[in-house]
């Protein structure tokens, strides 16, 4: 069934309409569907190189919209549909967050975890759900769902406007172990920064 809905999201990516299936997958991804964005962007690029940049900003505006979907549904609807959602992804009990969110660095620590899901391919909609059941700041949210989602795009689809069909099978195979790399880098530096200032 997953494998299906991959090729048909695979074959939206050179149809005629692909910009807006692109921002509806990215929209939609952000909540609840199971598959990314980046299986579109990648042919995208590939096809019209020249707009990387187009291609990039519509999957981050409507994955960060998706995100703030999720985040509702996690504020308001938790109980009724946030949570049926965590559980076919095998997320069952997150009461937790909410002691862990409330404890010393909470508010640090849940920004480094919601920039992680942003920007690897830790499901997404899990952190955006989480994020509205445990009321994370919502202006924080925002924020860090567009730096995340716009640097995990937008490196994407410059790196496959740069070197094309060779840089595509590397993203699939590879994409996900170094974006876990880079993110956990920048969430140490953000660390560092943010108990030397403060």
């Amino acid at each position: 069934m997953i494998k299906k809905i991959y090729d048909k999201c695979v074959d939206w990516a050179g149809h005629k309409n692909s910009k807006p299936l692109l921002a509806f997958i990215a929209f939609i991804e952000s909540s609840f569907f199971p598959i990314p964005p980046d299986v579109m962007i990648i042919p995208m690029v590939i096809a019209k190189r020249k707009q990387f940049i187009r291609i990039a900003l519509i999957a981050t505006i409507f994955s960060v919209l998706g995100g703030l979907l999720g985040y509702l549904i996690g504020y308001v609807f938790f109980n009724e549909i946030g949570a049926k959602i965590l559980e076919i992804y095998g997320y069952e009990n997150i009461d937790f967050l909410k002691e862990k969110f409330s404890a010393k660095g909470g508010l640090f620590s849940w920004l480094g975890i919601l920039f992680a899901a942003g920007f690897t391919p830790i499901p997404f909609k899990l952190f955006t759900l989480t994020s509205g059941f445990i009321h994370f700041n919502i202006i924080f949210f925002i924020i860090t769902c567009f730096i995340a989602r716009g640097l995990r795009f937008f490196l994407e689809a410059f790196l496959v406007s740069k070197f094309g069909h060779k840089v595509g099978p590397f993203l699939e195979k590879k994409g996900g172990q170094w974006s876990l790399i880079i993110a956990a880098v920048i969430i140490i530096l953000g660390g560092v920064i943010y108990y030397l200032v403060l």
